[in-house]
């Protein structure tokens, strides 16, 4: 129940932010959770091999090639979803920054004691 509730609030947060910032467009609330869905499978399946294989790399930007790798993660979610388009990389580092942030906020509030 936990995580469909995470899934239903990160798609609402994927719907603000792309309404706010320009160069990402979501085309509905579905598409919306669609996203949140696949970014939650890559950042699962993909995010720990890439942190890997980036390792040195990352150690020595201290930990901001991780930005990087969400945009990354974020643009390739943009290529298998029909209605998300992310214009850029700099707008997926964006928006990756954004979504964390928002994500930390209402996630610490949700979670249960």
């Amino acid at each position: 129940m936990k995580l469909l509730i995470r899934l239903l609030v990160t798609g609402i947060l994927v719907l603000l932010i792309a309404n706010f910032l320009p160069g990402v467009q979501v085309e509905s609330y579905l598409s919306a959770v669609i996203v949140a869905i696949v970014l939650a499978l890559l950042n699962v399946l993909l995010k720990p091999i890439l942190v890997i294989l980036t390792l040195p790399v990352t150690i020595l930007t201290f930990g901001l090639f991780l930005l990087v790798i969400n945009a990354i993660i974020i643009l390739l979610a943009s290529s298998l979803i029909g209605g998300f388009d992310v214009d850029g990389f700099w707008i997926a580092v964006l928006f990756s920054i954004l979504l964390s942030i928002c994500q930390a906020i209402l996630f610490s509030w949700l979670k249960e004691d």
